[in-house]
């Protein structure tokens, strides 16, 4: 079994060794004219504020506070987010899964 074993991968050894060399990929095209400034004003500011029982992420955009991620020393971390833009911030979860499989009982006895 084991020449067996070792011929396979002796066979196989010049079949490896003659695949060609990957190729590096294209240069990323620069982007449209006018789009530098746009792709800035979408991106978020992060400020991280650290206190000695928590963590915070703050997420702003254009100034204006829309989600926080609070990461505790002890338990899991959560995000406060701002869903109607009036300053009530109501927890979320990490991973929600809105989509639960069906339970139904096809059989019992």
């Amino acid at each position: 079994m084991r020449r067996l074993l070792s011929l396979l991968l002796l066979a196989a050894l010049p079949a490896w060794a003659q695949q060609p060399a990957s190729q590096p990929l294209p240069a990323v095209p620069p982007p449209p004219p006018g789009m530098e400034a746009f792709d800035a004003a979408l991106e978020p500011q992060v400020t991280i504020v650290k206190a000695e029982k928590e963590t915070r992420e703050e997420y702003r955009i254009k100034g204006k506070l829309y989600m926080v991620k609070v990461t505790p020393s002890v338990g899991k971390p959560y995000y406060l987010v701002d869903r109607q833009g009036d300053g009530v911030f109501l927890e979320t979860e990490i991973n929600p899964n809105p989509t639960r499989p069906p339970m139904w009982i096809i059989h019992s006895w």
